[in-house]
Formats: structure tokens, sequence, C-alpha cells
């Protein structure tokens, strides 16, 4: 019987490297330079050439803006994850000004909405939003948008606000409708582990209809394994699983999809290699 504890197989290398575009490389266990390093060379193995770490609070934040000058293979994103709002104050947005002009910090993310969990009052996870986007169009960079059971609004905030020219919604979790929408708005659509589950319907109906210029891949590790590796350890060279299965999904090139993505990847983020 397979430990659940147990890390998924490497499999092996793409036939063309990718952008893992959302992961937390702290809480894959890495709090080094050295830690970071074990798992970009696992991911390198896999063809994952480099990684987004992202924060979901603000001692997450600073660790990924650190870590993102350790290993030329990482960048991070910065921001105060909904679920984190309640607190969110004057303290948390001076230092996340600081942090978001640093040239490795490539995206204000994750942030948005999320009424699944109930540890952030609507209302403040509103005004927290709504100041993220601020930011991501005062220094000119990609908002990352996380949404748990929250698309209209998501979109409502967006439109009132005036959204950031560009968009990414991390982890797109929304059916077809949603995803023609997102992206008859121009933004850009990341796809992780569960668009490979076998009772993800409607989210691979959505992920089969995304323009190619428009796409991401992603792992959100630790969580949200592939298939079939659902419940054990994720980590960014898993992404190769999930890019596999979407060009099967789509019904294109393998080689072709990898390019696509990367490119997608180093244009949206300015990636700088």
């Amino acid at each position: 019987m397979t430990d659940k504890r147990e890390r998924p197989p490497v499999p092996e290398a793409l036939p063309a490297p990718v952008i893992d575009a959302h992961t937390h490389l702290d809480a894959c266990g890495a709090v080094d330079a050295a830690g970071v390093a074990e798992l970009l060379d696992r991911a390198n193995a896999a063809g994952v050439s480099h990684v987004i770490t992202v924060a979901d609070d603000l001692k997450a934040a600073q660790w990924a803006a650190e870590a993102s000058t350790w290993d030329p293979r990482v960048y991070a994103a910065v921001a105060v994850h909904p679920t984190r709002t309640s607190t969110f104050g004057d303290v948390e947005k001076a230092e996340l000004e600081r942090l978001a002009v640093q040239p490795r910090v490539v995206a204000i993310g994750e942030t948005g909405l999320d009424y699944y969990w109930d540890y952030s009052p609507p209302a403040a996870q509103h005004e927290a939003f709504r100041w993220h986007i601020d930011l991501s169009k005062r220094v000119g960079k990609p908002l990352m948008i996380h949404d748990r059971d929250a698309h209209e609004d998501i979109l409502k905030v967006l439109e009132a606000e005036g959204a950031p020219s560009t968009v990414v919604f991390h982890c797109f979790s929304g059916d077809a409708d949603f995803a023609r929408r997102c992206v008859d708005a121009g933004y850009v659509l990341s796809f992780a582990g569960p668009v490979t589950f076998k009772n993800a319907r409607a989210l691979q109906e959505a992920a089969r209809l995304v323009p190619r210029d428009q796409l991401l891949v992603e792992t959100d590790a630790p969580f949200l394994t592939p298939h079939p590796f659902r419940g054990r350890p994720n980590e960014p060279y898993c992404v190769n699983y999930t890019v596999r299965d979407l060009a099967t999904l789509r019904g294109e090139d393998l080689s072709e999809l990898c390019v696509a993505v990367t490119r997608n990847a180093q244009r949206v983020f300015g990636l700088d290699y």
C-alpha cells in the first residue's frame, strides 16, 4: 500500500521546459537556500525550469522575496491571502509596499476573496482585495487572484476598481461560462492539479476553451497534487503531470503546449531569463 506521505515519482522530463506559475516553496519544506535548491533540482529533472513562490501572509511574503534572491530559478509574488485579512492594516501595507518593488518580485498575490473558509469577514477581504488591486496598478505588476466560491464578487470588484493591465486567476476553479467571461475580459487562467481529477468535468471543459496565449500551469504545491497521486505531497516537479494531462485534454502537441505556457509566463510576469 502506498504511503500517503511519500512524494510521487519524478516523471520523465518534458520535451520543453515549463514554469510553475504558482507554488509555495516554504510550505513544501524549504527553509533556506539549500532547501530551495533541492526543490528546484528535482523540478529541473522533470523539465520544470523556474517557479514563482507565492506568499499567503506577511512572514511568507518576506521569505518569498528573500528566497527569490537565493536562486535564479525562483521568482516571488507577495500579498496577504484573503483568509488572513481580518487584521490587515498599516503594518502589512507598508511592508508589502516595500517588498512589491523588489526586482525579483514579479506579481502581487495571492489576493482575492475566499467564501469557503470562515477565517476573515467578507468586508475585511473586500477592503484588502481593493488595496492589493491598487498596489498592483501602482507598481505595474500582475495581480494574482485567489478565488474560492466567489466568482461573481471577484469580477464585480475588478470591474468597480478597474482591473490592472494583467490579471491571473491562480488555480482556476470555474466552469466554461465563467472561463469565457474571464477570457473575454483579457484575464489569464492558470490551471493546477484539480484539472486532472476524474470528477472535474466542468473544470476540464473550461480548460479546453482557454486560448493558448491566456493559459498558464501551476502546482499550488504542496497542495492539490495531480491525479493519480491526489492526496500525496505536491512539489513543483509535479506540474509535469498537469501539463501532460492538459495537452491530452486540449488535443495539443505536448512540446508546443510547453513552449506556449512558458512564453506566456515570461510575458505575463516579465521574467528576465
